[in-house]
């Protein structure tokens, strides 16, 4: 396994010394930078969602994939569709590097393994045409 380096700098050392006040206005600030960067994606989203629509007209499925947190709301999202939206189970899925037991306990170093997503994918059979 390739060990590659998914963390950057932070742009806010020493989070231990901030005083709650500082903290949570640091938190304010980085959460208001998102709005923006998704505004400047959305015609790459609606290309995406329109296209993941498509596929999922002609039984196609939707895989979220990710670790840690954003793996575990991957598959809380995808655990939701068929109550929510009445899809069929296995129509969207949530994958966590790490596999299931990362959902609940941190498997480190899973987030590095370049090729662990394709593994966790050959049990859909994700080679079929539609």
């Amino acid at each position: 396994m390739e060990k590659r380096v998914t963390e950057s700098d932070s742009h806010y050392d020493s989070l231990e010394r901030m005083s709650t006040d500082e903290l949570l206005r640091n938190i304010n600030r980085e959460d208001q930078t998102v709005a923006h960067s998704v505004e400047k994606q959305i015609p790459n989203i609606v290309k995406l969602a329109d296209a993941v629509f498509e596929k999922m007209q002609i039984g196609g499925r939707l895989f979220y994939i990710g670790a840690g947190t954003s793996g575990r709301l991957g598959i809380v999202d995808a655990s939701e569709c068929p109550p929510t939206y009445g899809i069929e189970h296995g129509r969207v899925v949530g994958i966590i590097a790490g596999g299931d037991t990362a959902i609940r306990k941190a498997v480190e170093f899973a987030e590095d393994d370049y090729e662990g997503a394709w593994r966790d994918l050959k049990e859909y059979d994700i080679n079929k045409k539609l």
